[in-house]
């Protein structure tokens, strides 16, 4: 009979093979999965289906090609990095909540409401265990969710309207969804890079200026005040995720999760740092 640590590898082995070629390594001895469904993300351009894994340690989540069998644009996530938020529903997003980690923040979204509280109470329940372990968690600075293409047809600063040749750009600090000439400045921004300027509205710039935090007036844009063309930063910047590819759009399938003795037996033994132990 195949053992626990025997079969949580074999799991985990395999969904790395759906990640081929270009996804990190996820096995680790002490990293045991915990469950695994298709989920809503919100995205520049709208709400986009992902495939989302969640470990005892990290959450993963991807672009799906075709559900099950090809994945990419991997992301990994840290637990001890997410803050979780209950939101309302809107519009276009029910049964959503707010994932908040230093890099980036954005909306999530299930299919029922006991999905979304299964996820929610599975990661809040990792992220105890993480904390009992390390018996301390530094303060994090979150970053704000961005407000989606979608949002907006006007730039939130100026009210210019945006069009073929005035693109939609969002400050990396607030999240604003503003036109070039209201985001031509650009900022280091510890908590996302520590040394790539990334772009920031004239607001934050104002701000950011009087805290000694940005070099005064510092341009870099491409394309003109227009911003036709993307700066290096925006590329690089922007998770990858948020180009969005050409996904499979699939029947949504339930959230599947490991059988009770994963969650609640074993992994109570299982720490950071730690092997396996197994009685």
């Amino acid at each position: 009979m195949m053992s626990f640590a025997q079969e949580n590898q074999e799991r985990i082995q395999a969904i790395e093979n759906l990640f081929v070629p270009l996804g990190r390594p996820l096995y680790q001895p002490d990293r045991v999965l915990i469950g695994e469904g298709q989920l809503i993300k919100m995205c520049r351009r709208g709400p986009q289906p992902k495939v989302f894994f969640l470990f005892n340690d990290v959450l993963v989540y991807a672009n799906i090609i075709l559900y099950r069998r090809w994945y990419n644009r991997q992301q990994i996530i840290p637990l001890e990095d997410i803050q979780l938020e209950d939101v309302e529903d809107s519009f276009s997003m029910r049964n959503r909540w707010l994932i908040k980690t230093p890099r980036k923040s954005f909306f999530m979204a299930a299919a029922s409401a006991e999905e979304k509280e299964a996820w929610i109470t599975h990661i809040v329940d990792c992220q105890a265990r993480l904390s009992h372990c390390s018996h301390h968690r530094s303060q994090l600075s979150f970053a704000i969710a961005w407000v989606p293409d979608e949002a907006s047809c006007i730039c939130m600063h100026c009210s210019l309207r945006f069009s073929v040749t005035q693109r939609r750009h969002h400050c990396r600090n607030c999240g604003s969804l503003v036109c070039g000439k209201c985001s031509k400045y650009r900022a280091v921004i510890g908590r996302i890079h520590p040394t790539k300027h990334l772009r920031i509205c004239s607001t934050c710039h104002s701000s950011l200026l009087g805290l000694g935090t940005v070099a005064p007036a510092k341009t870099c844009q491409r394309g003109g005040i227009s911003g036709r063309f993307s700066s290096d930063e925006d590329n690089v910047l922007v998770s990858s995720d948020e180009e969005e590819g050409v996904a499979n759009m699939v029947e949504h399938s339930t959230s599947m999760w490991m059988r009770s003795s994963y969650i609640h037996l074993r992994l109570k033994d299982i720490w950071p740092g730690h092997s396996l132990r197994f009685k």
